[in-house]
Protein backbone atom coordinates (compact mmCIF):
# COMPACT_ATOMS: atom_id res chain seq x y z
CA UNK A 1 0.00 0.00 0.00
CA UNK A 2 1.38 3.40 -0.67
CA UNK A 3 2.30 5.54 2.57
CA UNK A 4 0.44 8.77 1.18
CA UNK A 5 -3.23 6.70 1.25
CA UNK A 6 -2.52 5.37 4.61
CA UNK A 7 -4.02 8.37 6.94
CA UNK A 8 -7.52 8.59 4.40
CA UNK A 9 -10.25 7.96 6.15
CA UNK A 10 -13.60 6.70 4.64
CA UNK A 11 -17.17 7.08 6.50
CA UNK A 12 -20.47 6.80 5.33
CA UNK A 13 -22.14 9.50 8.02
CA UNK A 14 -22.11 13.05 6.00
CA UNK A 15 -21.36 15.07 9.51
CA UNK A 16 -18.29 13.28 10.49
CA UNK A 17 -16.01 15.86 10.48
CA UNK A 18 -18.31 18.35 12.80
CA UNK A 19 -16.85 16.43 15.74
CA UNK A 20 -13.30 18.30 15.23
CA UNK A 21 -14.72 21.66 14.60
CA UNK A 22 -16.48 21.35 17.92
CA UNK A 23 -13.69 20.44 19.90
CA UNK A 24 -13.20 22.59 22.96
CA UNK A 25 -9.98 25.30 22.43
CA UNK A 26 -7.10 25.24 24.60
CA UNK A 27 -6.61 28.40 26.79
CA UNK A 28 -2.94 29.57 26.75
CA UNK A 29 -2.13 30.66 30.35
CA UNK A 30 0.29 33.46 30.36
CA UNK A 31 4.02 32.76 31.46
CA UNK A 32 3.14 34.43 35.22
CA UNK A 33 0.45 32.65 35.76
CA UNK A 34 2.09 29.08 34.95
CA UNK A 35 4.40 27.35 37.98
CA UNK A 36 6.67 24.55 36.88
CA UNK A 37 7.10 21.17 38.72
CA UNK A 38 10.67 20.25 39.71
CA UNK A 39 11.72 17.02 40.13
CA UNK A 40 14.85 14.66 39.62
CA UNK A 41 14.22 10.91 38.64
CA UNK A 42 16.02 8.10 38.43
CA UNK A 43 13.46 4.95 37.28
CA UNK A 44 13.29 3.12 34.27
CA UNK A 45 16.76 5.16 32.93
CA UNK A 46 19.11 2.56 33.67
CA UNK A 47 20.29 5.04 37.12
CA UNK A 48 21.18 8.01 35.16
CA UNK A 49 19.28 10.89 36.86
CA UNK A 50 17.71 13.29 35.14
CA UNK A 51 15.46 16.75 36.05
CA UNK A 52 12.02 16.65 34.67
CA UNK A 53 9.88 19.83 34.52
CA UNK A 54 5.95 19.19 34.65
CA UNK A 55 3.23 21.68 34.44
CA UNK A 56 3.62 23.90 31.73
CA UNK A 57 1.95 25.07 28.73
CA UNK A 58 2.98 26.78 25.30
CA UNK A 59 6.29 26.25 23.05
CA UNK A 60 7.96 23.70 25.29
CA UNK A 61 10.29 22.41 22.51
CA UNK A 62 11.67 25.57 22.48
CA UNK A 63 12.11 25.62 26.14
CA UNK A 64 13.40 22.85 26.37
CA UNK A 65 16.17 23.94 23.51
CA UNK A 66 16.70 26.86 26.23
CA UNK A 67 17.10 24.74 29.07
CA UNK A 68 19.65 22.56 27.46
CA UNK A 69 21.88 24.94 26.46
CA UNK A 70 21.77 26.66 29.99
CA UNK A 71 22.70 23.52 31.80
CA UNK A 72 25.25 22.35 29.50
CA UNK A 73 23.35 19.36 28.47
CA UNK A 74 21.14 16.97 26.90
CA UNK A 75 17.52 16.50 27.40
CA UNK A 76 14.23 14.97 25.40
CA UNK A 77 10.44 16.85 25.82
CA UNK A 78 8.36 13.46 25.73
CA UNK A 79 4.52 14.16 26.52
CA UNK A 80 4.19 17.80 28.10
CA UNK A 81 7.46 16.98 30.55
CA UNK A 82 10.91 18.18 30.13
CA UNK A 83 13.63 15.79 30.62
CA UNK A 84 16.82 17.51 30.94
CA UNK A 85 20.11 15.10 31.64
CA UNK A 86 21.66 15.21 34.85
CA UNK A 87 20.19 17.04 37.96
CA UNK A 88 19.98 20.42 37.46
CA UNK A 89 16.80 21.70 39.49
CA UNK A 90 18.81 25.02 40.87
CA UNK A 91 19.71 26.08 37.38
CA UNK A 92 16.36 25.60 35.52
CA UNK A 93 14.98 27.24 38.24
CA UNK A 94 16.56 29.96 38.37
CA UNK A 95 16.20 29.98 34.88
CA UNK A 96 12.53 29.58 34.88
CA UNK A 97 12.69 32.76 37.12
CA UNK A 98 14.33 34.83 35.09
CA UNK A 99 11.77 33.81 32.29
CA UNK A 100 8.64 35.27 34.82
CA UNK A 101 7.72 31.40 35.14
CA UNK A 102 6.82 30.54 38.75
CA UNK A 103 7.80 26.98 40.09
CA UNK A 104 7.94 24.50 42.45
CA UNK A 105 10.67 21.62 43.84
CA UNK A 106 8.68 18.49 44.11
CA UNK A 107 10.33 15.59 45.90
CA UNK A 108 13.24 15.25 47.45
Amino acid sequence: MNNRNRNIIYSTDADWQKDEENKPETVSVPINGQTAHLYRDRKGRGGKTVTVIKNLQGDLKTLQKELQRHCGSGGTLKGNQIEIQGDHRQKVAEYLAKKGYKYKFIGG
